[in-house]
């Protein structure tokens, strides 16, 4: 079954026309192991796959980080580290822009600062506020992650129609986030 979900996922041709797409008919019959019957993916097998996919993505970058030498940081300090990119951030900034909880990122920031990754500095408005940016450390190992990142990236993206195929599942995702934080604070309809 997994070797039939992942020829799916290799394979499927996007269809262009209206109705189901030839990737979510393709996904489900490898799902039901027959052409005739289909099975709905739900919302709950998705947000599941999500966090496999986050999971997986985190292996990764624990792998890449040990060709680095990066050994004192984990990947979701790295992601912090994406998250403030060229930026000059505050503290609610990122907060906002990575959806981070506020005492982990508190922790993240304070290992960060203390181990080099990042800067920072009292706001010359107001003392209180801090504002965070990358040092060249912190650069150095978001440009080489990059660089890896590309080559995995090339694995999944070999022409124009799988780049099309990507971009659409990110389009997907993106409203699922939006319809599920909706969801989450003004109730469903």
């Amino acid at each position: 079954m997994t070797q039939k979900l992942l020829q799916a996922a290799v394979e499927v041709k996007r269809s262009t026309h209206g109705g189901a797409s030839s990737d979510s008919l393709a996904v489900a019959k490898a799902r039901s192991g027959t052409d005739g019957e289909q099975s709905a993916v739900t919302h709950l097998e998705l947000a599941r796959t999500v966090e496999r996919i986050n999971r997986r993505f985190a292996d990764l970058l624990r792998i890449e980080m040990g060709k680095l030498g990066v050994d004192d940081i984990g990947p979701a300090q790295v992601m912090v580290l994406f998250t403030i990119g060229s930026d000059e951030l505050s503290v609610r900034d990122l907060l906002d822009k990575g959806h981070y909880l506020g005492s982990n990122v508190s922790y993240y920031l304070k290992q960060l600062v203390d181990l080099g990754y990042i800067d920072r500095a009292a706001s010359p408005r107001d003392r209180r506020s801090a504002r965070i940016s990358l040092t060249e450390r912190g650069r150095a190992v978001c440009d080489a992650l990059r660089f890896a990142d590309d080559s995995y990236h090339r694995m999944i993206v070999r022409d124009e129609e799988e780049a099309r195929a990507l971009e659409t599942a990110y389009q997907v995702l993106k409203r699922l986030e939006l319809v599920w934080t909706n969801a989450a604070r003004y109730g469903t309809t």
